[in-house]
């Protein structure tokens, strides 16, 4: 109780302190991307945080992605539960049909992958059809989608708990997280190197690779530079011929899958094929956090993550004894890191280092 109400105290303070640093008198005048770390504080001010991880590095790079667009979908916390959710669905049903010794290594990885793709892809195309096609508020709309897409996963979660008759609220699916845990055959030939750098699934170097092709992309490659352009400029891509509607519609989609992807590594990887309601509890704000903190670079994510990740673990190795409360507070180094990194984004103010001008504006197109 103590622990909520320091840290909720601390968090509002630095709150109030980042507004005035600003310039701001008010919440509503705050931009877009401010009103992001704004949510995020209210939210951690009153969740408790939890102690495992996240794969911050699949919701970041969806998230750049989607918000090149000039989408800002706070969202991504709902699509990453729901591409878990998907993924326990389809790796549950498999192992219901198929023994263990009769598993395919190539149907145990594809059909979860393909059912988180088409979960975390109907999601982002909710998304785009009430803020691009129905012009609807962009954050109400993804704090919606947030709270749509958690009871939608608990939903299903929980029925699939009493489907399988467990006797604790929670599902195993190990003999599929098997494949997905699985580190690369040849890690073990290389001592240390092999250990340290190539001893993970599958999924992390994927997140790895995705992450360096979106910023190769966005920057060496003509459809990059338009949807870049879509994000400054909705009305300005217009006029230059530029399909303002069918590029949103994919970065949306595209960014919602590759988030929906961090959903699926964190059941079927980091929590060992383990499904519990509730259990990402705030991860996708985090996720949301390092887009800000990376200053939307996509490459800069794949090092930042491992800084946030060190960041939000770093109470197991400081020795605090018993005193849990001084745990919790080593728990909000990730966001105080991001507050701070906003900060002097907003005191430099150069033009490379802000979110697209027309991020969480919708586009109205004039008659013609």
């Amino acid at each position: 109780m103590l622990v909520s109400f320091a840290r909720a105290v601390i968090l509002y303070l630095a709150l109030i302190l980042v507004i005035r640093l600003m310039g701001k008198r008010q919440l509503g005048q705050m931009e877009p991307t401010e009103f992001v770390v704004t949510m995020l504080i209210a939210d951690l001010a009153s969740v408790p945080m939890q102690d495992e991880g996240i794969p911050l590095l699949s919701g970041s790079t969806g998230e750049i992605l989607t918000e090149k667009s000039g989408n800002l979908n706070l969202g991504i916390p709902g699509v990453m539960y729901v591409g878990g959710i998907c993924g326990v669905i389809g790796a549950f049903f498999y192992e219901q049909s198929t023994p263990a010794a009769d598993m395919n290594a190539f149907l145990a990885i594809g059909i979860p992958m393909l059912c988180s793709l088409l979960g975390s892809l109907l999601m982002g195309l909710l998304y785009c059809l009430l803020t691009v096609t129905l012009r609807a508020n962009q954050n109400v709309t993804g704090l919606a989608l947030t709270t749509f897409g958690v009871g939608i996963g608990n939903f299903f979660g929980g029925s699939l708990i009493k489907l399988a008759g467990s006797e604790v609220p929670s599902i195993a699916l190990s003999a599929t997280s098997g494949y997905f845990s699985k580190s690369l055959p040849f890690a073990s030939k290389l001592g240390w190197f092999g250990q340290v750098f190539l001893s993970y699934g599958f999924l992390a170097y994927l997140a790895i690779i995705i992450a360096l092709l979106a910023s190769y992309f966005l920057k060496h490659t003509r459809p990059g530079l338009y949807l870049r352009a879509v994000g400054e400029s909705a009305a300005t891509a217009d006029a230059a011929g530029i399909n303002v509607t069918r590029y949103k519609y994919l970065a949306t989609c595209i960014g919602s899958m590759i988030a929906g992807l961090g959903g699926l590594y964190y059941v079927m990887d980091y929590a060992c094929g383990v499904w519990s309601n509730n259990a990402f509890g705030d991860r996708g704000w985090l996720a949301i956090a390092l887009v800000i903190f990376t200053i939307w670079r996509p490459n800069v994510s794949v090092l930042a993550s491992i800084l946030f990740g060190g960041c939000y673990i770093l109470y197991i190795f400081i020795p605090t004894g018993t005193n849990l409360a001084i745990k919790e507070l080593y728990k909000m180094l990730p966001y105080v890191v991001t507050l701070v990194v906003l900060i002097v984004v907003s005191l430099r103010k150069k033009r490379e280092d802000q979110p697209p001008q027309s991020l969480g504006l919708a586009y109205f197109r004039e008659e013609r």
